[in-house]
């Protein structure tokens, strides 16, 4: 038989060990410091050197002895052994049972009511910040004193958190506490949002704005690097699309063409697929079907490009009436459901001409080339429909794109389908026009919003135009470099290359992202059908937006930005850029590209912060100081007077600002509050294409409707002529802050 004797007595020497309180004090001050000196011990004890020597260094030589401490000689500093871990941990459980103090109640995330557990707060230290277990212990120990010590009423697991937050900054694991951080929006916050009476707010956006923002958050803390996130949130940068950055492209460039002939094919069973098309109805059903579908999966807009000739070919049969009536209602459902681009050609491009017809189940659809007249058919009636349906109150969705080719110009037919286009524009200013008559343009594809491809990155217009989109935009805070170079032209080129590195890496992220999320995120559009991937990824476009151009330039020079002197140091930042961007594109991915466009919630955010860091006198911005925001698009303004011009220096701007509209340009050509003739503006628009003035350009108006009496006026009017109302009075202008 085994004499047990000697491990009784070992035993008994370990629970005297902690029977005395200052030596179960000193086994808790190692615990919580890891290691400490003699002195250290004594000081933390509260015990005086010269009266206490005697009574301390028997209380340690006691534990030394029990094996619950050691010493390390070299670094004279004593610290807990294995044993001294596991009998410390023994003493807390015991004296959890002895003591029974009023149990903590804890309401958790999870929605539940559970009774404190310390060993909680050390396993979500380990899982989620992953803190080494021997740290994440200590600090779930301290963080239960501190909640005993307040007495609360009742913990919840943010509170918990927040304690735990708080002890990790105090002892200087600011990386752990970053990785704890929890996300989501104050009480005061989400109330605001759900009392905000917004009558185009419903319910769903109040929804979809709340976890945009838990979602833009987590970005910031757990996905970007810190010089990213803070060059955001200090305004040096503008991440557009935070809250869908990891899981949604910005834009998306389709090709119904797929879509005909492989119908819509979905794994998920709560979503009906649907065969190819066999006639002008279900082709439009089709369409209608991918916008619903995109638009879940798409930040901003998507664009059906060539929309009326790859629909040509449903239209043998119809009457224009019956077209027209699909039509409209197509465009009413798409009003209501998805932000939408129709590309309309007025006359079919060459190599789109070439290609084979999709259409109904007939044996020979021919090529696109034999259906110019229906296209151009439906080209007019979308027009028409616009025309009808804003005559009271404008519908600015879905877009339309106007696509001008030298054929265009020469064709009878096709001038006749532009001149309704432009007395749309007279009325309401809503089409969009995309100048495609320089060389190897007319199968460039233009979005609503300025947002260009062409067949630059394999040469084959179809892989580079359709299918694919915009990655994303990153805005640059170009005054904020103005106020911090000092004049200092080298130093200005430096940080404008330093905040593009910064965006073309927050754009790889990006895309990265996207491919690893993508699976589950974006299930429409990267199906395959037949084993090739709707969605080319790949091939999307990177857009680094520069806010404040002009206002930059002017600071920086003190002139005026057609003055030489401006434009000369405007063109040197192109310049600069461009062969920049060619460097950041080999190691961050294709087709990145500076533009300046269009972006209101950049322009005035990023002037704010501005503002509220140098003071509204040292800031050169646009608006007024109540709403005040940088240009990011380029507004030019029409006088009514005939026959409409150019706008003089329109063409050498152009020239000057060609290094920035690769990836997309948009000129808003503000017109008059008054009546302008479509002929006269349709001449203008031939004076613009034949100048190279412009590639993509639109004609702005200001209209106001009144809901009461349900017409509407140009112009901004604070009181209906008709009605005298006042309150039911909207004026809608496309382009607010650009």
């Amino acid at each position: 038989m085994v004499n047990s004797q000697p491990h009784r007595t070992r035993g008994v020497k370990v629970l005297k060990a902690v029977s005395s309180p200052i030596r179960l004090q000193i086994l808790n001050l190692l615990f919580d410091n890891s290691a400490l000196s003699y002195s250290e011990l004594m000081n933390q004890l509260k015990m005086n050197p010269s009266r206490d020597a005697g009574r301390f260094a028997y209380h340690l030589k006691f534990l030394l002895k029990a094996g619950l401490v050691e010493a390390d000689v070299e670094a004279k500093k004593y610290f807990l052994t294995d044993l001294g871990k596991m009998v410390l941990d023994v003493a807390d459980r015991v004296e959890k049972k002895a003591v029974k103090p009023r149990g903590m109640i804890v309401r958790t995330s999870h929605l539940t009511v559970e009774e404190f557990d310390v060993n909680k707060i050390a396993n979500s230290l380990i899982k989620e910040a992953k803190m080494p277990a021997e740290l994440a212990q200590r600090a779930a120990k301290e963080a239960e004193k501190r909640l005993i010590k307040s007495k609360a009423k009742y913990l919840t697991a943010a509170l918990i958190r927040e304690v735990v937050n708080g002890i990790l900054v105090e002892k200087g694991y600011e990386d752990y506490r970053h990785k704890l951080t929890r996300v989501g929006m104050p009480i005061h916050e989400v109330t605001a949002l759900i009392e905000k009476h917004d009558a185009a707010q419903d319910s769903a956006y109040t929804i979809v704005k709340a976890g945009q923002t838990v979602l833009g958050e987590y970005t910031l803390l757990n996905i970007f690097p810190r010089d990213i996130a803070d060059a955001h949130l200090s305004g040096a940068i503008h991440i557009d699309g935070l809250g869908t950055w990891i899981l949604k492209p910005n834009e998306v460039i389709h090709d119904l063409r797929y879509f005909f002939q492989h119908g819509i094919k979905l794994d998920n069973p709560t979503h009906v697929s649907m065969p190819p098309p066999t006639n002008f109805k279900s082709a439009l059903s089709i369409a209608f079907n991918v916008a619903l579908h995109t638009s879940k999966e798409t930040n901003c807009s998507q664009t059906f490009n060539y929309f009326n000739v790859f629909l040509a070919p449903y239209t043998r049969g119809n009457e224009a009436a019956k077209l027209k009536d699909a039509l409209r209602l197509f465009i009413l459902n798409l009003n209501q459901h998805a932000d939408v681009t129709l590309g309309l050609d007025l006359a079919i491009p060459k190599q789109t001409a070439q290609k084979e017809a999709i259409g109904p189940e007939i044996k020979d659809n021919g090529k696109y080339a034999d259906y110019t007249q229906e296209s151009l058919l439906l080209a007019g009636l979308v027009l028409d429909i616009f025309e009808e349906e804003s005559a009271l109150k404008p519908i600015f969705n879905p877009k339309i794109v106007i696509k001008i080719n030298n054929d265009t110009l020469a064709n009878e037919s096709s001038r006749d389908v532009l001149f309704k286009a432009h007395r749309l524009a007279v009325l309401n200013g809503i089409p969009y026009f995309a100048n495609l008559t320089k060389k190897d343009a007319e199968n460039l594809a233009f979005a609503a919003s300025g947002v260009k491809f062409a067949p630059d990155l394999t040469g084959d217009w179809e892989t580079d135009t359709l299918r694919t989109g915009c990655l994303g935009w990153v805005t640059l805070n170009l005054p904020r470099i103005a106020q911090e170079c000092e004049k200092d032209k080298s130093k200005f080129l430096d940080l404008i290359k330093e905040r593009f590195e910064l965006a073309a890496r927050a754009l790889h992220i990006k895309g990265n992202a996207l491919k690893q999320f993508g699976k589950n995120s974006l299930p429409f559009l990267l199906q395959k059908p037949s084993g090739d991937t709707y969605f080319r990824l790949e091939n999307c476009s990177r857009l680094v937006n520069l806010a404040g151009f002009r206002e930059a330039v002017e600071s920086f020079t003190e002139k005026d930005i057609v003055t030489d002197e401006s434009r000369l140091f405007a063109e040197e930042i192109i310049t600069t850029l461009s062969a920049y961007k060619q460097k950041m594109g080999r190691k961050y991915g294709k087709r990145l590209y500076p533009v300046v466009l269009g972006n209101r919630e950049a322009s005035e955010r990023l002037a704010q912060l501005d503002i509220e860091r140098y003071g509204v006198a040292k800031v050169k911005f646009s608006g007024t100081r109540e709403k005040p925001y940088y240009s990011t698009a380029k507004r030019i303004n029409i006088k009514a007077a005939e026959p409409l011009q150019v706008p003089v220096g329109m063409v050498e701007m152009t020239r000057t600002l060609r290094g920035i509209n690769v990836g997309g340009n948009l000129d808003i050509f503000e017109l008059e509050d008054t009546e302008y003739k479509p002929l006269a503006l349709m001449e203008l628009t031939r004076k613009l294409i034949e100048s190279s003035a412009t590639e993509f350009f639109t004609y702005a108006r200001r209209v106001s409707y009144c809901e009461n009496c349900r017409k509407n006026w140009l112009g901004t009017l604070h009181k209906c002529p008709s009605c005298g109302s006042m309150s039911t009075l909207t004026t809608f202008d496309r382009f607010i802050s650009t």
